[in-house]
């Protein structure tokens, strides 16, 4: 193998690579009024809920404040709610 090959066969796998890692990539911010947290999975909430579902590219108001918790739940005023 010369080195031209060998470096364009390294960058065809890194690519691959890349492409592969962020397509699995998924995530969201979901917020219940102006208190919003990031989801690592999209999940379908229970409709008592009422979230709504960003994408992570959405850009809050300077009057949404993040709360921030793990595992699969939703804000409700001051109470993390799991299902």
């Amino acid at each position: 193998m010369t080195s031209l090959t060998k470096t364009l066969l390294g960058a065809a796998l890194g690519a691959g690579v890349l492409a592969f890692s962020a397509m699995n990539a998924s995530a969201a911010v979901v917020c219940t009024g102006n208190i919003c947290w990031h989801a690592t999975e999209k999940y379908d909430y229970p409709p008592d809920a009422r979230v709504t579902i960003h994408e992570d590219t959405w850009k809050p108001g300077p009057s949404v404040k993040f709360r921030e918790h793990t595992g699969r739940g939703y804000w409700a005023g001051e109470t993390w709610k799991e299902w």
